[in-house]
């Protein structure tokens, strides 16, 4: 994903984020856009850390790109990891395109479906497109086993998929 992809996508997460989040994540995101990422950082990392998904997902975005951060996909897939958990739809997306392409946990067309199929049944408006395109890339079997995973992903609340 490009910057010039990144800024809507963080406004985006801007109108969906949780509203009992404090000040300090506003400053982080009012740094964040005028590209003060280590002051976006600092103020959503104890976010993060208390389990508040929209922060989780942040920081995934600033180590998936390298913003005031070393790049580093496997601390990204992480929070990605954390925010999806809790039913964040644009982290269970982030890390569909994860583990499409292979960053940060081993390629994995099955759960990259399984992630964009319980992301397009929330509220991520690309995920079905991500789905879709993955969907033609897969065996018969391999999508049998996939919507399987989305299933069962989705009994267990998201938790150890």
């Amino acid at each position: 994903m490009k910057r010039p992809f990144a800024l809507p996508i963080l406004l985006l997460t801007l109108l969906v984020a949780n509203p009992v989040l404090s000040a300090d994540y506003q400053r982080g995101t009012d740094a964040a856009l005028k590209g003060d990422y280590a002051t976006a950082l600092s103020e959503w990392e104890p976010l993060a850390e208390q389990g508040n998904a929209t922060p989780q997902f942040q920081l995934g975005w600033l180590y998936e790109k390298g913003y005031g951060v070393i790049l580093d996909y496997k601390i990204a897939g992480s929070w990605y990891q954390r925010a999806a958990e809790q039913g964040y739809a644009y982290a269970q997306s982030a890390l569909g395109r994860m583990y499409r392409d292979g960053y940060g946990v081993p390629k994995n067309t099955q759960k990259a479906y399984m992630w964009f199929s319980i992301a397009a049944q929330s509220w991520d408006p690309n995920a079905k497109d991500m789905k879709n395109e993955i969907t033609k890339t897969m065996s018969s079997t391999q999508l049998e086993t996939a919507q399987r995973l989305a299933r069962e992903c989705v009994r267990k609340k998201y938790k150890g998929c």
